[in-house]
């Protein structure tokens, strides 16, 4: 079905499940570590899913902001940080985005550091997919033929079929006995303390700003130009969609927010296509916070990791074909700097020696010509 620019059908429902990774290990641990109330986690993720997707009109992922998620989660944050975290993280985008400073940054990014992060950001989700698989090598190596085989297919998708699959095994091994069954749950009113705006910062707030910045805007829009060169969504309009996010969710129980491109990525492999793949989303977990936000940490606990790693590894390989058009020159050097940053520390130590490295070969190159 095809209303105006959004389409609704099987292609689009399994694209809305791509990027399942990114949200299912961080969702159990923001739930069961820091006590985050799953029905304002879930209900608040799925109403920005919708409110993006009516804007854009694209597929246009909304998952956790990985750094602070996984300090978060390893020094088991309260709640009320949590929420701090997500206001300070969205006046940040904001004043980003509104002073045109995001604009200043992509301007400044070339194209080579833009590829080494999305080559980065490939490898990253692949290295982690294997481990997922690891699990489980039987279940994955399945999954994995799953993918490759049902991918396109209008009536059974890949994503459908494996989060289907991963259901009924939960079931066989009894792992649905642990479902409380329905309860209605309506996300609560929280609070943010400004006391906690500089731990918030200290810890995890200021090494998550060069992340979004590369991974959530930068790469994001470039891949936007690739998937529809037709289509512009700007790295401001990134940056300020995030912080009107992530102003005003964290009052009613979300976690921070962000976009990614390895979330696009995964979306637009499982055959998302249009913001109609946002609205599936966000319906559904809306639906699975008013509902079931009692049981959500442990169906998503029991869920079978390998099959989720299956999805991860081949989205990361997708990711990694971008770097097709690089050619062997001087560009390759930032690249592999980026690339190499990224893999030994994070993606926010990558972009640093990129873009060093692309500043340190143009002007290498300039000296050349001149002494020419």
């Amino acid at each position: 079905m095809k209303i105006g620019s959004f389409e609704f059908n099987l292609r689009e429902l399994a694209g809305s499940l791509g990027d399942f990774g990114t949200l299912l290990p961080l969702a159990i641990g923001y739930i069961t570590v820091c006590k985050l109330d799953p029905a304002g986690l879930l209900v608040m993720m799925g109403a920005a899913n919708i409110a993006t997707g009516l804007v854009y009109r694209l597929p246009m992922p909304i998952e956790p902001m990985k750094v602070l998620a996984a300090v978060a989660i390893a020094q088991a944050w309260t709640p009320e940080k949590v929420y701090t975290s997500a206001l300070v993280m969205g006046i940040i985008w904001l004043v980003m985005g509104a002073t045109r400073a995001m604009d200043f940054v992509a301007r400044w990014t070339p194209r080579s550091v833009i590829r080494g992060i999305q080559l980065s950001l490939g490898a990253l989700l692949a290295i982690q997919g294997l481990k997922m698989i690891g699990t489980w090598w039987l279940l994955g190596a399945g999954a994995v033929v799953v993918v490759l085989l049902l991918r396109d297919n209008r009536y059974a998708p890949a994503s459908i079929v494996l989060v289907a699959g991963g259901v009924v095994l939960m079931a066989a091994r009894g792992d649905l006995v642990a479902v409380d069954g329905l309860t209605f749950s309506l996300p609560a009113l929280t609070a943010v303390r400004i006391g906690e705006i500089w731990p918030v910062l200290r810890d995890g707030g200021l090494a998550q700003i060069p992340l979004t910045a590369t991974n959530a805007v930068i790469a994001t829009s470039a891949l936007i130009a690739e998937y529809w060169p037709n289509r512009r969504v700007t790295n401001r309009q990134l940056a300020v969609n995030m912080g009107v996010m992530n102003v005003i969710l964290p009052f009613f129980g979300g976690m921070p927010l962000c976009h990614g491109a390895g979330g696009l990525a995964g979306q637009y492999y499982f055959g998302a296509r249009s913001g109609g793949a946002n609205l599936i989303e966000g319906a559904i977990e809306i639906c699975l916070g008013l509902f079931l936000a009692g049981s959500i940490a442990a169906i998503f606990a029991a869920f079978p990791l390998a099959i989720v790693g299956a999805m991860m590894l081949l989205v990361g390989i997708e990711m990694v074909k971008f770097a097709r058009d690089l050619r062997f020159n001087k560009h390759l050097v930032p690249v592999a700097a980026t690339l190499a940053g990224s893999l030994l520390v994070n993606m926010a130590v990558g972009f640093a020696a990129g873009m060093i490295t692309h500043f340190l070969v143009l002007k290498n190159h300039r000296s050349e010509d001149t002494r020419r």
